[in-house]
């Protein structure tokens, strides 16, 4: 397991379509060591390959205590709307507003290959949602309905922290 450095915007790697894992071998499970690794450094709550300057389609999402692994991930369906802060870890100090479905169900492959479904909503939608999104080279920052100033975003973290 290693610390790998986070890939800044811009850079190639993150608006290029991520190439499918064809098989889960010792390196792809290294790789999801890492990407966990990576994401807890950077006080991250999910990571992508292509922000550690790997083109596959594996990313990891803390879900509470849980670290869910995606590999090949496919969304199946999604429904609902929100607009909610998002934040990356290769754009820092960059926060904005961003419309998300609140319902997402997916479908990928684990560490051992096995084939899984997954449902998920609000923030756990989000997050996975940004993740696949980092696999098809789209970035958080073209989805943006605004920009969010340092004032704005303090703000928002004092209120949820009042409720």
């Amino acid at each position: 397991m290693a610390i790998k450095e986070v890939v800044k915007n811009p850079a190639n790697v993150l608006s290029q379509k991520t190439r499918e894992v064809e098989v889960i071998d010792e390196n792809i499970i290294q790789l999801l060591d890492d990407l966990y690794d990576t994401m807890v450094e950077n006080d991250g709550v999910g990571i992508a390959a292509p922000q550690i300057n790997v083109n596959l389609r594996v990313a990891i999402v803390e879900l509470g205590e849980d670290i869910l692994e995606m590999i090949n991930p496919i969304v199946i369906e999604t429904r609902g709307e929100e607009e909610d802060v998002e934040g990356c870890l290769s754009f820092p100090d960059l926060f904005g507003m961003v419309k998300r479905p609140t319902y997402v169900k997916i479908e990928a492959s684990d560490r051992e290959g096995r084939i899984y479904e997954l449902e998920a909503e609000d923030f756990e939608a989000r997050c996975i949602l940004h993740e696949i999104d980092h696999l098809e080279g789209v970035l958080f920052d073209s989805k943006m309905t605004r920009v969010l100033t340092e004032e704005e975003l303090e703000e928002l973290y004092a209120d949820a922290e009042e409720e």
